[in-house]
């Protein structure tokens, strides 16, 4: 996975995007996919970042003083026109925001219990339930955004996850 700073360019946006590649950010961007989630605008690119250097094996990290909660930043509810302000990586999430991502994975936790992983598979199974081929029954799993989209077309309904999740055999 690569994270990218990105930039909407119509309203000066600046959000996050994790693509698996730099060819994957170059196919969804010429394809309009990349959107900024605050404006809806499709002319989003890349924005100045500064590069993320590893520590070699042999060194330390350094020790930092602790930061009181006095020193932290402030997230910014509104803009001068009461606008939404659009969130900067370095400034914590608002009480709203972290509240909404924790509804969500809990949405989704009882969601996953009440349904059955089908791994890979997801597409020729989502299938052949709506065609009636086998019984109806709750799902999840994994397809790629080709297949989805197919399925789409097809009428067949179908909900992205909001967050990743592991297969059954590699949780613990």
């Amino acid at each position: 996975m690569i994270v990218y700073d990105l930039e909407c360019r119509a309203g000066g946006h600046r959000f996050e995007g994790w693509f698996k590649s730099s060819d994957d950010f170059a196919r969804q961007q010429e394809r309009s996919l990349v959107v900024c989630p605050f404006c809806g605008a499709c002319d989003v690119g890349k924005a100045i970042q500064a590069p993320r250097l590893a520590r070699k094996g042999n060194q330390l990290p350094e020790a930092r003083a602790p930061r009181s909660s006095s020193a932290l930043p402030r997230p910014v509810q509104a803009g001068a026109d009461g606008g939404p302000v659009a969130p900067v990586a370095s400034r914590e999430l608002p009480p709203q925001a972290l509240e909404l991502i924790d509804k969500l994975a809990r949405m989704q936790g009882e969601a996953l219990k009440a349904s059955r992983y089908v791994g890979t598979n997801f597409a020729e199974d989502a299938r052949a339930m709506y065609y009636g081929e086998r019984e109806a029954e709750a799902i999840h799993g994994e397809t790629s955004l080709e297949d989805a989209r197919e399925l789409i077309d097809e009428g067949i309904a179908l909900v992205p996850l909001p967050f990743p999740i592991a297969p059954p055999e590699d949780t613990h």
